[in-house]
């Protein structure tokens, strides 16, 4: 079986399994934020890790700097959608704080293949 690119990069795996952790936490929110927090948290997770794959895919690194910004930006509002999530008292604090250690590191990985890709322009 063929391996793309994507597959390789760290922070593409570490988005995958960030994206598997806030499913498993969103399942316990209340019944009412299903089309709220959950599905938006699920989305903007979902979208760091595709980002990233769809950005590897470009030829130019203008597109793939361009893809690695979104993931960024999925990153960021993933964090405040767990913010908010934890104000609301519906992720524990231990939850809370994974979530942030793993886009701490995520954003701090796309920062330097952002820097990377912007290199070859």
């Amino acid at each position: 079986m063929k391996i793309f690119s994507f597959e390789k990069l760290k922070v593409w795996q570490k988005a995958r399994e960030l994206s598997v952790k806030i499913y498993q936490m969103t399942k316990i929110f209340p019944s009412e934020e299903r089309f709220g927090l959950v599905s938006q948290m699920r989305r903007c997770s979902v979208s760091i890790s595709s980002n990233i794959a769809e950005g590897a895919g470009r030829h130019s690194p203008k597109d793939k700097a361009r893809f690695t910004e979104i993931a960024y930006s999925s990153s960021l509002e993933l964090l405040n959608k767990s913010i908010i999530s934890k104000d609301l008292e519906f992720i524990e604090n231990d939850n809370y704080n994974f979530i942030r250690q793993q886009i701490t590191e995520i954003t701090a990985m796309l920062d330097a293949l952002h820097k990377a890709q912007l290199k070859n322009l």
